[in-house]
């Protein structure tokens, strides 16, 4: 039996293993992100997102490709860009679509490259669900060339932290436990006859900047984006544009 359209639910848990779970929903997810109006890379980020990735350099990691979607959107830029995930489907589907796009299975903790293999590193929408997020930006910024860029965009840690309390534009938007306090939720959601669960991370922006600053990396650009006019035609939408959704960030290596 198909779902049927159901708003998201959030729920609140006592700890997560993020790599099991993106392994474990990694279909699901490679049906919710090839399904127009589901995934909320084309509706909310891509052509807020990627001006801020550098131009086109020596080598491009995208940190977290799951099934690919960025990459394919960085080489069609002239990006030339290797993937990495800890997902084996994850990475068998990004291959179906794009097999001239290596592609590696590594954790974002320990990653299979030389010191300064790269000179650009995207991020997308995967920091939230990394175990051991210090750790990956240290080994982002290792793995950087010095002058190299590293880009990412998480869910806002205001928007894990909290929830409105209906779909309306005025609706009140409240914080029931700690911000300031790590913690892991689970999300689940049902549209168009799919259902997709998201096990993520919910941290203070204090802990991804001190992770970054830790690591060296410096901060460019810090912006928390608009929900796009043309986002705005689902109406629980229009409650995002008091509170944002999404947070992205540029970073330099000295």
């Amino acid at each position: 039996m198909k779902p049927s359209d159901r708003a998201l639910i959030r729920t609140r848990l006592e700890g997560a293993d993020l790599r099991a779970a993106w392994e474990h929903h990694a279909a699901e997810f490679v049906a919710w992100a090839r399904t127009p109006d589901h995934d909320s890379y084309p509706q909310f980020h891509r052509e807020l997102f990627l001006p801020l990735v550098p131009p086109p350099g020596r080598r491009t990691l995208d940190l977290g490709c799951g099934e690919g979607r960025v990459s394919r959107d960085l080489k069609a830029m002239g990006h030339r860009v290797v993937g990495v995930d800890v997902s084996a489907t994850m990475l068998t589907a990004a291959g179906e679509i794009d097999p001239s796009i290596d592609t590696y299975l590594a954790d974002a903790a320990r990653l299979p490259f030389a010191d300064g293999s790269f000179d650009c590193i995207v991020a997308f929408m995967s920091l939230q669900d990394v175990d051991q997020m210090p750790t990956a930006i240290k080994e982002a910024a290792r793995v950087l060339e010095a002058g190299g860029r590293l880009c990412l965009a998480i869910v806002h840690p205001l928007n894990s932290a909290g929830r409105f309390g209906g779909d309306e534009a005025d609706s009140p938007f409240t914080i029931e436990g700690s911000y300031l306090k790590s913690s892991f939720y689970e999300d689940n959601v049902a549209r168009g006859g799919l259902e997709m669960t998201f096990v993520s991370a919910h941290r203070p922006l204090s802990a991804y900047t001190e992770a970054l600053a830790d690591s060296g990396l410096l901060i460019e650009r810090l912006r928390e984006p608009p929900v796009p006019q043309h986002a705005m035609t689902r109406p629980p939408n229009s409650r995002w544009a008091r509170v944002p959704l999404f947070l992205h960030l540029r970073a330099v290596k000295p």
